[in-house]
This record gives C-alpha cells, sequence and structure tokens, in this order.
C-alpha cells in the first residue's frame, strides 16, 4: 500500500458519524463526577481511568483515547508515536500497583467505538482473570453473579496510582 493509500485507509470511520450522539467513552470524559472518581491521569492525547464501579478487579485500568477515534487506524502521527510508550507506562503502573504477573491489554470497540484499552491484572492463581475466561468475569460481575471488587479497595488503589504518575507530567 503507498502512503496515500494508508492515509486515506487511516482516516475513514474517524469521529461518530455525522449527526449522532457522542458515544459513551465521550459522554463519559465529560461528566466530571466519574472523573473525579476513577481518572488517574489526562497526559497529551491519553486519559488514564480505573474501570467504573462495579469493577471486576482492582486494577482494572483503561487507557483512553482523548479525541474521539476508533482505534490505532486513527490516529495522528504523534498519536500514533505515544501511544507505544504511554501503553507501556500503563501496563507497568498496573503491574506495580496489583503486583500481578501479566497485564493483559484488550481493545475491540464494539460497546463504544472511542478507543479505550482495558488493562486488565493478570494473577496465576485467580483462574477467573485467565486468557477469555476475564470475559467471563466481566460479564458475571456486571450481572451481579458474582461481587465486583471492592470500593475501598479501587479507591484506595486509584489513590496511589494518581500519586505514582503525578511525575509523569
Amino acid at each position: 500500500m503507498s502512503d496515500p493509500q494508508l492515509s486515506a485507509a487511516s482516516q475513514e470511520g474517524s469521529g461518530p458519524p455525522s449527526g449522532q450522539a457522542p458515544c459513551g467513552i465521550c459522554r463519559l470524559h465529560g461528566d466530571e463526577e466519574a472523573l473525579a472518581r476513577d481518572e488517574i491521569l489526562r497526559l497529551g492525547p491519553w486519559l488514564l481511568r480505573h474501570h467504573p464501579r462495579p469493577a471486576p478487579l482492582a486494577g482494572w485500568l483503561l487507557l483512553d483515547a482523548r479525541r474521539h477515534l476508533g482505534g490505532p487506524i486513527d490516529f495522528q502521527p504523534d498519536e500514533a508515536v505515544a501511544f507505544g510508550p504511554m501503553l507501556q507506562r500503563c501496563s507497568a503502573l498496573v503491574r506495580i500497583l496489583t503486583g500481578c504477573g501479566r497485564v493483559y491489554a484488550i481493545a475491540f470497540g464494539e460497546g463504544a467505538r472511542h478507543l479505550h484499552v482495558h488493562l486488565i491484572p493478570r494473577h496465576g492463581e485467580d483462574p477467573a482473570s485467565e486468557a477469555w475466561r476475564v470475559a467471563d468475569l466481566y460479564r458475571s460481575v456486571a450481572s451481579g453473579e458474582r461481587a465486583a471488587a471492592p470500593t475501598w479497595q479501587v479507591e484506595q488503589l486509584v489513590h496511589q496510582a494518581r500519586e505514582l504518575t503525578a511525575a509523569w507530567r
């Protein structure tokens, strides 16, 4: 593919369809109460936040594009350059905060077509967070079949994450 073809392909689907209301992520970014509770860091084109309540796991973070875009194909050049290092730092933060052995990075973009990467702590001793079982965990917490992460634990983790990321600015 030539550069003009790549450039054209990367702009297909950028932004919400004309005349439609903002997506769920854009609405969340405008919700000051939710951000006061869950936002960890706003840096350049990125917003890092904890998963809203009920959170499936303490330390389940989300890295959002602040600009409405569907995925990496829609990045501007500066966003593309910044994405890898930011994703790496945020993944390391999840590991520091939770002591997990791995961090899953998952982005589907179907529930909200606005890039939000789920950064999910994978604890080796917890089969519920293993591979695709994490989707079952997510659904069982959302439906109330399984208890969510304790609110106090999520709040404590968000506070600690804010302290650790203060130096990133």
